[in-house]
């Protein structure tokens, strides 16, 4: 598991599962369907995301595209970090 999905499922647990065994979260789940995660919760997760790594996360990439699960958020962080890392 690579370290972001890892830090991923750290802040998911910490804060949505609290007590919630390991397997309680499958990366490829819905946190909507799966009733993990709520309007408010996308929203943490978003200030979660900004204070993390450092960038602003616009209003239109707010969608469960980019939020909704532990694979989708790692692949949107991932290409996020690797424009924040490219030279402007």
């Amino acid at each position: 598991m690579s370290k972001m999905k890892t830090e991923i499922r750290a802040f998911i647990f910490e804060n949505f599962l609290f007590d919630a065994e390991e397997d309680a979260l499958q990366n490829d789940a819905s946190f909507l369907e799966q009733g993990i995660i709520d309007s408010t919760g996308v929203l943490e997760l978003v200030e979660w995301i900004e204070e993390e790594f450092g960038f602003t996360v616009g209003d239109e990439e707010i969608v469960p595209e980019n939020f909704d699960s532990v694979n989708l958020l790692c692949d949107y962080l991932a290409q996020k970090t690797e424009k924040c890392l490219q030279p402007t």
